[in-house]
């Protein structure tokens, strides 16, 4: 993988990224679940394919 590409999706993802900032596990887990269920499916899918290919990403070059 190139260096370039990597720079790319990174800057991509920073302008998608959403954060929260929990003080207890419970907190983070119940923000986490209101946010995913506020997506659509299509828009949950999308993210787990997204999730997948960096994962195959990460993969193949740990694989080198």
């Amino acid at each position: 993988m190139k260096q370039d590409g990597l720079s790319a999706r990174s800057r991509e993802r920073r302008k998608r990224l959403v954060a929260n900032r929990a003080t207890s596990f419970a907190e983070a887990e119940r923000w986490d679940l209101q946010y995913w269920q506020s997506l659509s499916p299509r828009e949950r899918i999308a993210a787990l394919e997204s999730m997948r290919r960096e994962w195959e990403e990460i993969r193949r070059a740990r694989d080198r």
